[in-house]
């Protein structure tokens, strides 16, 4: 796949969203190992299935849906605590990052936007969006960031993605949203923007478009997609 520019190719502006976790990088895997822990000390089985549910949605909500796995009632103390250790286990994990872990395919897409004057945005529940952008490199081909910090309503409510083609200034009509969760993907279509999944189009059979990861996605689609 060769993502080159060609001049007179400009068309208006469009608004590019990339949600964080398991779409630019696989982050995925250390949430889970982090959650795990947490799972493991209080007696309760947390596979690689159950991860998937976690997927585009906030820490707290996260850690009362493995609560709920082992029908367990807790303090917010506890809650706090937990939520506290897995944040501080996660940080551990992610803190030899660097561009190696870009996922495949993930940057020639990023840059080919940005050679065409687009506009891209970062939409993620992450509360660690930026420290990760900066440690991978690619924090610079980005014009918004709306992360964990920014937010107050989780996926799949349409927050996150509605004030990142804010700060772009461009309408939920012209926004394409890139997502691999499901949350995500509903967040994207109650918004009315452009939902395109990365990832297994069995689960994420809501999104407009699917592909099983950005080496699937061919200049053309792009190209398509800013007309």
């Amino acid at each position: 796949m060769q993502f080159q520019v060609k001049k007179n190719e400009m068309k208006q502006k469009k608004a590019f969203i990339f949600d964080l976790d398991g779409v630019i990088v696989d982050t995925a895997k250390y949430h889970f190992l982090a959650w795990q822990k947490i799972a493991n000390q209080l007696g309760i089985e947390f596979t690689h299935e159950h991860n998937e549910e976690l997927k585009g949605v906030s820490r707290i909500r996260s850690l009362d849906i493995i609560l709920a796995l082992g029908n367990i009632q807790a303090s917010q103390e506890d809650k706090n605590q937990w939520l506290t250790q897995k944040n501080n286990d996660y940080l551990t994990y992610i803190e030899n990052m660097n561009e190696s872990e870009i996922l495949p395919g993930v940057l020639n897409v990023l840059e080919y936007i940005k050679e065409k004057q687009q506009l891209i945005a970062l939409g993620s529940a992450s509360k660690n969006a930026r420290p990760i952008l900066e440690k991978v490199k690619v924090m610079h081909l980005f014009d918004a960031i709306v992360d964990g910090n920014d937010v107050t309503n989780a996926k799949p409510d349409p927050e996150v993605f509605v004030r990142a083609a804010q700060l772009l200034n461009v309408s939920n009509e012209n926004a394409i949203v890139f997502e691999d969760a499901v949350a995500g993907v509903q967040a994207a279509n109650i918004a009315h923007m452009i939902s395109i999944g990365i990832g297994d189009s069995k689960i994420l059979h809501e999104a407009k478009y699917n592909f099983k990861d950005f080496t699937f996605i061919d200049v053309s689609f792009i190209k398509a997609l800013m007309n």
